[in-house]
């Protein structure tokens, strides 16, 4: 006996609607042999003995949505339309132009099924039933678990991260009806092409996929093997390498090549602006000059900077659905900020983030308030980490780190007096609080959004830290550049807060709640790869390998959420 529509959605309902877009309301169903809607009812309620559900070898992922749709058709097949077959296995072999993987989408054994007597105006209706009842089954998965991972993206970020809280809404549809919809829309493919992110940073990642696939195919690049410096007048046998790997990159423009007797040119003002682009790109120094950092970035293989493309782009499908008209975003990994209004980026500056050790973490949340010239009182994780081995030692070092020492009943006492050996965490009985000023940890401003890390957005006295390639200096927070310009853009009142306004009440000293109206999202993400404003992939390395265990789910099974998205 079939499940009924109610008890269908309770056992998944994170499949309720959740990604195909209404896009017509007519339902074509032709007339087929009765023992073709026998063969689809018998093949859905027949699992193993694992409880699964397969069909040719391969299991059926959305058993519970599949069987209701058919349930509702009197089990008729719903494939009756050649144009839609041939637009799903499109769609499918495209899908590995996003980075993601045919096979997920029962690509081989769809393929092989529509060579045989199992295509859908196939008249030899009684020998190839069950046949054709796989196929119809096969491709419904197909389009649900494609339309599932175009929409969500594959990997399950909250099953990798406890931080995370980027999940989506999803929105009160019928599955069953959405996908009958999807079937008559009469454009399968462009159907399914709408479930991709349209943001430009998604579609650039897309592009350079692409083009690094086809230099995969061309063997990639050579790599430079160590030795001494490259720059400008060197005449190195590495020359010819470094040419040929920063033209592979799009970093150099093509040259005609050299005469078989020619010498390799040495190490020219072109090549050197080459290897500055490059540089630029992965986050580097850009001085024009081969030492160790850049060749290490010039040494990864294609094959590996072809998987940055494919983590980065199942982010961009977790990431950039639903997003809010303007919000702050933070690339960790590109150690930069970012104000988006539009799908443009209106401002950015670059940012400090947490040591390996005190990773920034990723989440979601909405900046309330601003408050210039913060006090900042030491969170737990640093008083339990720096403070304390300090103070054991030496009670003073407090004084000198310009912290004050307060008690429950708010008097500000002497450091010499506590016995600092009796704490073992940071949860101590005193507030350890520094004043506003020049030196305070938090600069001048700070943004404040709700939180349980004690996570912020602030200016910072540690300036020179900026010119780091790697930015990975704080305990957690984000440390920005320029941040008076963000408090600008946030305020959004010209006459009460422009530059002049915001630098009179730094100047003043005193500490100073702005609430924010209306509140501006901000996202704590974490992209290694991306493009920028000139249409340009940036990489960046993995600090907190995070793309590591994004690339081994991605590289698993196919899964549905553990849990329903919300």
């Amino acid at each position: 006996m079939q499940a009924g529509p109610s008890s269908i959605l309770r056992t998944l309902p994170f499949l309720c609607g959740l990604w195909l877009p209404v896009i017509a309301t007519t339902t074509v169903v032709s007339a087929q042999s009765p023992g073709f809607a026998a063969a689809i009812e018998s093949r859905l309620g027949t699992p193993d003995a694992s409880g699964e559900l397969r069909v040719q070898g391969d299991e059926i992922a959305a058993v519970a949505v599949i069987s209701d749709f058919y349930a509702r058709r009197g089990f008729a097949p719903a494939w009756s339309e050649p144009r839609n077959v041939t637009d799903l296995l499109r769609a499918i072999r495209d899908s590995a132009d996003d980075g993601l993987d045919p096979a997920d989408y029962h690509f081989s054994r769809l393929e092989r099924l529509r060579t045989t007597k199992a295509l859908p105006d196939t008249p030899d209706f009684e020998r190839a039933d069950f046949e054709r009842a796989d196929f119809e089954i096969l491709l419904t998965d197909a389009l649900v678990r494609l339309g599932y991972h175009l929409w969500f993206g594959k990997v399950d970020a909250e099953q990798l991260d406890p931080s995370w809280n980027m999940n989506r809404t999803i929105p009160d549809l019928d599955p069953p009806a959405e996908i009958e919809r999807a079937l008559a829309s009469g454009d399968l493919y462009q159907a399914i092409e709408k479930f991709k992110p349209s943001y430009p940073l998604y579609l650039g990642l897309k592009r350079e996929l692409a083009r690094l696939n086809r230099a995969a195919l061309a063997g990639g690049w050579p790599s430079l093997t160590a030795g001494g410096k490259l720059e400008v007048g060197v005449q190195d046998d590495r020359v010819k390498a470094l040419r040929e790997q920063l033209r592979a990159t799009g970093d150099l423009a093509s040259a005609p090549e050299l005469e078989p007797a020619a010498a390799e040119p040495p190490f020219d003002a072109a090549l050197a602006d080459a290897v500055r682009a490059f540089q630029q790109r992965m986050g580097l120094a850009t001085d024009g000059k081969v030492g160790p950092g850049t060749l290490a970035e010039l040494n990864v293989p294609v094959e590996d900077r072809i998987r940055q493309l494919r983590i980065n782009l199942d982010r961009g499908r977790v990431l950039l659905h639903d997003l809010p008209p303007e919000f702050v975003v933070v690339n960790i990994a590109g150690f930069e900020v970012f104000f988006v209004r539009g799908k443009e980026i209106v401002w950015q500056s670059r940012a400090q983030v947490g040591k390996p050790y005190r990773a920034t973490p990723q989440f979601r949340s909405e900046i309330t308030y601003l408050v210039f010239n913060p006090t900042w009182t030491v969170p737990p994780g640093i008083v339990k980490n720096d403070i304390l081995p300090a103070a054991r030692r030496d009670p003073s070092s407090i004084s000198r780190r310009g912290l004050k020492v307060i008690d429950s009943a708010g008097r500000v006492i002497s450091p010499s007096s506590v016995d600092w050996s009796r704490f073992k965490s940071g949860h101590i009985p005193y507030t350890l609080r520094q004043d506003p000023g020049p030196t305070n940890a938090l600069g001048r401003v700070k943004f404040m959004f709700p939180n349980q890390y004690s996570v912020y957005l602030h200016d910072t006295p540690s300036r020179a830290l900026f010119d780091a390639d790697t930015r990975a200096t704080s305990a957690g927070c984000v440390r920005i550049e320029r941040p008076f310009e963000l408090a600008e853009l946030l305020l959004q009142d010209p006459e009460r807060w422009n530059a002049a306004a915001i630098a009179r009440t730094v100047a003043r000293g005193q500490l100073q709640n702005v609430t924010l109206k209306p509140r501006v999202p901000v996202l704590l993400a974490y992209w290694t790869a991306w493009v920028d404003a000139n249409d340009r992939v940036n990489f960046r390395r993995d600090i907190y390998g995070r793309d590591a265990a994004w690339g081994k789910a991605l590289d698993a099974r196919f899964a549905f959420r553990k849990r329903p998205l919300s």
